[in-house]
């Protein structure tokens, strides 16, 4: 009894295990026939795709359709652009004019607006101050000496007409009298003279402006070789002093606007040329154009600033600035040639404004140029090209 049940026992567990054993195969050739129909679908939709949207073996591409604009030629305004420094149009150093001594006070800061004869500093005068007393004494004595001349000269001439003096005494009176009086006006002019000098000790502004620096400090010691105390900008004008090329310069005049924009300002200035250098540097081959300039705060001397100078209007091309590419090699444009081949152009530009860049050299203003996508062009390409009327932009 018990070996037939073990007998059973073992028949089952060998169809337990071989049944497992074809599930799993099942299960492996499930996932194998799922496996190729991924691949086989990928091969022939992925790959066919590909091959459909490519051109056949041996046909050619087609060629890109590009916006090409004809700039004809036009009036823009010529200007040319130039740096140079920020200066005082008048600038007036004020120093020690008289004898000098220790600065008492100072009564003025860099950026104060001063009056003409506006005192800007005061020098001690304590010596001179006892020696104008003295001379002022001096010239009491000698009116006194002068009224007991005079007094006495008037007695004499009743005297005489009495016969009690003789004519002679009047004479010597008269002289005595006429030297009182002369040293009485030597006193006068020393006491003024004396005056003057100490009037010197003030350091007065020549003329009204605008103070720009400040070089002395209570208690300095100056004198006629002290150098510049005060730097003031007559009337507070500006100028920039711009270095233009020596072909720019032969064509500017006295008078023609010029916007200045000083570094690291995002305002602009408006002023005009009123001097144009008579000389050329025979180094740097160029010359300076003064334009001047109404008082700003943000008009600092010694910056630096920018300008634009209107010369005049000329006839020229002008493009959008997406017909206008840039390289270390400069400014160009792509151009479509007569056999709608793309070529490089150099060009130099001119003034930017509202309807787009002025090209000043390279273009006559008759060819097509590439309006825009020229990044993904190159030189010698054919393109179809499809004009754009460039006053519809």
């Amino acid at each position: 009894m018990n070996y037939e049940t073990n007998v059973l026992s073992q028949d089952v567990g060998q169809q337990l295990i071989d049944t497992g054993a074809r599930r799993r195969r099942a299960l492996i050739v499930g996932i194998a026939v799922v496996l190729v129909a991924v691949i086989g679908a990928y091969l022939l939709f992925g790959r066919g795709g590909d091959t459909a949207s490519a051109p056949a073996k041996g046909g050619k591409a087609e060629a890109p359709h590009v916006s090409v604009i004809v700039p004809a030629r036009q009036p823009v305004a010529r200007t040319v652009s130039a740096t140079g420094q920020l200066a005082a149009r008048r600038e007036m150093p004020v120093g020690v004019v008289g004898e000098g001594g220790m600065v008492q006070r100072v009564l003025v800061e860099p950026g104060d607006w001063v009056a003409a004869g506006a005192v800007l500093a005061v020098i001690e005068r304590a010596v001179q101050a006892q020696q104008n007393e003295s001379l002022a004494a001096q010239v009491g004595v000698a009116e006194a000496d002068a009224r007991l001349a005079d007094n006495e000269l008037e007695r004499a001439r009743q005297l005489v007409a009495r016969g009690f003096i003789s004519q002679a005494d009047v004479d010597r009176r008269t002289a005595t009298r006429d030297a009182a009086l002369a040293r009485v006006r030597v006193a006068r002019a020393q006491l003024a003279e004396a005056r003057a000098r100490t009037g010197r000790l003030d350091i007065r502004a020549p003329a009204a402006g605008l103070v720009l620096t400040r070089a002395v400090e209570p208690g300095q010691v100056v004198g006629a070789g002290s150098g510049v105390l005060f730097r003031i900008a007559a009337g507070g004008q500006m100028e920039l002093r711009a270095q233009l090329a020596e072909s720019d310069l032969a064509g500017l005049r006295p008078g023609v606007r010029a916007t200045v924009t000083p570094v690291g300002s995002t305002r602009s200035f408006t002023g005009e040329v009123w001097q144009v250098s008579p000389i050329i540097d025979p180094n740097t081959r160029q010359g300076t154009a003064r334009i001047a300039l109404a008082y700003d705060p943000a008009l600092r001397p010694g910056g630096f600033a920018q300008t634009d100078v209107l010369t005049g209007n000329i006839e020229a091309p002008v493009l959008p600035e997406s017909a206008v590419l840039s390289d270390n090699s400069g400014n160009f444009v792509y151009i479509v040639d007569g056999a709608n081949k793309v070529a490089r152009r150099a060009v130099r530009t001119g003034q930017v404004g509202d309807n787009g860049i002025a090209i000043i050299d390279g273009l006559n203003g008759t060819e097509r140029v590439v309006l825009s996508a020229g990044a993904f062009i190159n030189p010698g390409e054919t393109v179809v090209p499809e004009r754009v009327n460039p006053a519809r932009r």
